[in-house]
Formats: C-alpha cells, sequence, structure tokens
C-alpha cells in the first residue's frame, strides 16, 4: 500500500478518536473553552513533532523561498481550519457526536469540487460515485431525526 494510503487511513482512525474524546472532554466545560483548552494541546504537540519531523535549522528559509502567496495560504488554511473547529465543537457539545460527524464529513464534497476546480485535479468516475453516495448519506440524515 502506497504510503499516503496509511497515512490517510491513520488521519481517519485519529480524526474518529479526537471526536469522541472530545464529546466526552466537553462535558464539564462549553465548546469554546473546550476547544481553546484542545487547540493549546494542539500547537504543543505540533512544534515537539516539528522538532523530530523537520530541520528547524532550515525553517525560516524554507519559508523566504516559498514567498509570501505560499504562507498566506497556510494563515488562510488555518483561518478556516479555526472556523470549521468552532462550528465543529458547538455542535458536538449540542448534539450527538455521531450525527454531527457524519454531517462534518460532508465538507468532502466542498474539497471534491475546490481540489478539481482550483487545483486542476482529475474528476475520475470513482470520485464521483464516491460523491453520489455522501450527497445519498447526508440526504438520509437530513431526513432523519
Amino acid at each position: 500500500m502506497e504510503r499516503w494510503k496509511l497515512y490517510a487511513f491513520a488521519a481517519a482512525l485519529f480524526a474518529g478518536l479526537t471526536s469522541v474524546v472530545a464529546k466526552a472532554g466537553l462535558k464539564a466545560v462549553g465548546p469554546d473553552l473546550g476547544l481553546a483548552v484542545r487547540t493549546v494541546f494542539v500547537f504543543v504537540f505540533t512544534l515537539i513533532a516539528a522538532v523530530f519531523l523537520i530541520d528547524l535549522s532550515k525553517a525560516p528559509a524554507t519559508l523566504q523561498a516559498a514567498g509570501w502567496k505560499t504562507v498566506s495560504l497556510l494563515a488562510l488554511s488555518a483561518l478556516t481550519t479555526t472556523l470549521s473547529w468552532i462550528c465543529y465543537y458547538r455542535a458536538i457539545h449540542e448534539g450527538a457526536v455521531s450525527y454531527v460527524s457524519l454531517v462534518d464529513k460532508g465538507s468532502v464534497l466542498v474539497t471534491l469540487a475546490l481540489s478539481v476546480l482550483l487545483l486542476g485535479e482529475p474528476m475520475t468516475w470513482r470520485l464521483v460515485g464516491g460523491a453520489a453516495l455522501i450527497v445519498v448519506g447526508l440526504l438520509v440524515l437530513a431526513g432523519g431525526k
């Protein structure tokens, strides 16, 4: 199996664990404070990982060579991540994490559309079929409860 697929499956596993553990952690605090605490830990753990995974002495030169556009796009990604997390934490605080998590995966449809339109990635029949199944799943969820 290709390495990126292993990373993708690991990401899905950890994302699933994240949602359930976060929901349990929100029992004693509100969603915004819970998210703030979580984010501090994410920051610390990410810095620790960076120490072991990248050559920090080259980071400033790499960022300078990459330019303002790259840094701006990463900053925009951070903003959209923050907005997503705020909404997600409020949703799991108020609703069933199993339901919220499934609806949240509808973001895959946005990702597919933008990856084709903005990044020029190919649209294959497998992607269209997978997207259609996701739409059907979202419609099933929207019709219930």
